[in-house]
Formats: structure tokens, C-alpha cells, sequence
């Protein structure tokens, strides 16, 4: 009887051990792709869960070392993005099965603006994905409207 208790405390105490080290790790470790986008190559931080997408780019003093962030949806819709907690402009993509379907270039941070007081900034039209890059790269490497994003194996 007693061995079957043990068992039992080890294994909660285990199981404590790997669920705060994957709280952790979620937070600390971004998974990163590297994608194509106007014949230049990006490698990119991907925010592939909610705490990442709410957490984008805010509260960064750059992008660096990387060269943009992604957002995948797993549906349609014209998905907005606010500039919460952000310490330096973007250009916004959208994208809708990795052509570029609307961007919003260079767009200011919003400093001293409560949650629910940023411009929401939405696209014309349905996407799947949102990849944001430092302002200026849009126009720099003249981005259009159905511009293909590959990625690069």
C-alpha cells in the first residue's frame, strides 16, 4: 500500500515538473521558419499559439535578430492587428494562402493608449496569415498586392 502512494507522489511530482517547464518553454522559446517574400529570404519567428499572437511584437526594442513575425489563423477572416505594447513601427501582410492580399505599410506605435483604445488594423479582404516585418520593408522591396510567400525547406 505504502509503494502505491509513492508511486503516486512521484508521479504528480513529475508530472508538476514538466507542465512548468513547458509554461516555461512556451514563453521563452519561439519556433522560427524561413520563408521567400520579393526574392528576399526571411527567417521569421512564428506565433503559433494564442500567448504568442497576443503577445506578437510588444514590449520589443527590435525585431532582431529576425526578420519579421508570423501569425498563422487556421481560418478565414479579416483578422486584426493592434500595435499593443509596441516600441517600434511596422508594415502589417496579409496573406491568404501565401499571397500577399493586403498590407498596411509603416504603421505607428500608439505609446499611453489602454487596451481597447488601439487602432484596430484589419485587411479588405480575407486572410489566413499575418506576417509582420520593420516599416519600410514593404515599400523598400515594392510589395504588391499578390506577391507569392514561399517557405524555404
Amino acid at each position: 500500500m505504502k509503494k502505491v502512494n509513492n508511486f503516486k507522489f512521484y508521479f504528480f511530482l513529475v508530472f508538476i515538473v514538466v507542465a512548468i517547464f513547458l509554461f516555461f518553454w512556451q514563453r521563452f522559446h519561439w519556433p522560427t521558419a524561413t520563408v521567400s517574400l520579393k526574392g528576399e529570404t526571411l527567417e521569421i519567428m512564428v506565433a503559433d499559439s494564442i500567448y504568442r499572437q497576443q503577445k506578437g511584437l510588444g514590449k520589443r526594442d527590435s525585431i532582431e535578430p529576425y526578420d519579421g513575425m508570423v501569425f498563422p489563423f487556421g481560418l478565414l477572416d479579416k483578422h486584426g492587428i493592434v500595435m499593443l505594447d509596441m516600441r517600434f513601427p511596422i508594415d502589417i501582410i496579409w496573406l491568404k494562402k501565401g499571397e500577399v492580399v493586403d498590407f498596411a505599410p509603416t504603421v505607428a506605435i500608439e505609446p499611453g493608449k489602454q487596451e481597447g483604445e488601439y487602432i484596430i488594423y484589419r485587411p479588405r479582404i480575407e486572410s489566413d496569415m499575418v506576417l509582420e516585418v520593420p516599416a519600410g520593408w514593404a515599400k523598400e522591396h515594392d510589395l504588391k498586392i499578390g506577391d507569392k510567400m514561399t517557405l524555404v525547406e
